[in-house]
């Protein structure tokens, strides 16, 4: 079972976003203003610390969490949705009115 996986609809958002942006990231918030919503950015944009971990990858685009998270989410499968409506405004879907956000499934051990 794959760490992160998108619905069909972040699939296409994604797709449209790498269109316009070309390389791409995710970063998931630590949480102090977004909650837990994953920040799409261009790839060099965003200073990555030394405890920012790769935890996946969805379409060629790596997701990045900081280590002091990874705990809390080692056994669920981080699952990337979109809604309308602007959520973070350093994310690049927000020009489109749109928001990524989180929704996560119980890992199961095989």
């Amino acid at each position: 079972m794959e760490k992160v996986i998108a619905t069909t609809a972040a699939q296409d958002l994604i797709t449209q976003l790498q269109k316009q942006h070309g390389k791409l990231i995710f970063v998931h918030s630590e949480g102090c203003c977004d909650g837990t919503s994953p920040i799409c950015m261009t790839e060099g944009d965003f200073y990555l610390g030394s405890r920012d971990e790769k935890i996946g990858e969805v379409m060629n685009v790596p997701y990045f969490m900081h280590a002091s998270n990874s705990s809390y989410w080692q056994h669920l499968q981080i699952v990337i949705d979109v809604q309308n409506g602007m959520g973070n405004s350093f994310s690049l879907e927000s020009s489109n009115d749109m928001s990524f956000i989180i929704r996560s499934k119980i890992m199961e051990n095989k």
